[in-house]
């Protein structure tokens, strides 16, 4: 699997997994789940636009 489509990968699937921790953090009125959660999101984001980035340049 090549290096772009790998972190794209992860990056949706910890974009994902952030969202649920944030969910389950505000339905369960925990916002040290809920911040981890957006965090996490945040991190799935930014390594999903690495592995985009990677793409374009060929790598």
């Amino acid at each position: 699997m090549k290096s772009s489509t790998k972190d794209q990968a992860e990056g949706k699937f910890h974009e994902v997994k952030g969202k649920l921790k944030e969910i389950v953090g505000k339905v369960g009125m925990n916002s040290e789940l809920e911040a981890e959660g957006k965090d996490e999101k945040i991190a799935g984001k930014v390594q999903k636009k690495i592995g985009q980035v990677k793409e374009v340049l060929g790598k």
